[in-house]
């Protein structure tokens, strides 16, 4: 069965630019520990617009799993920096 409501040109426009906005902020999430909260903000809109309309037409669906993918992977960039910062300290400092 298809879905019922057709979206408006306005509405694809949007959903386009929403899923383009998740892919740069899932690329500067990758930025070590300043791209943090970029990294939540794109992983929410990401879950928004499958929310809003999962299934429906977007032709930017790459640019917002890929903004998704990154984000993901600029939380690891952060934690692992985290982690060099700990062992450089422990290092340094004789703990």
């Amino acid at each position: 069965m298809q879905n019922q409501h057709m979206q408006t040109p306005f509405e694809r426009i949007q959903l386009i630019e929403r899923s383009l906005r998740c892919f740069v902020f899932g690329l500067l999430s990758l930025i070590p520990l300043a791209g943090l909260g970029l990294a939540v903000l794109a992983i929410r809109m990401h879950f928004g617009i499958w929310a809003d309309g999962g299934r429906e037409w977007n032709p930017a669906r790459r640019y917002l799993d890929g903004g998704f993918c990154l984000a993901w992977l600029g939380i690891l960039v952060s934690l692992g920096a985290i982690g060099l910062f700990l062992v450089f300290l422990i290092l340094h400092y004789d703990f």
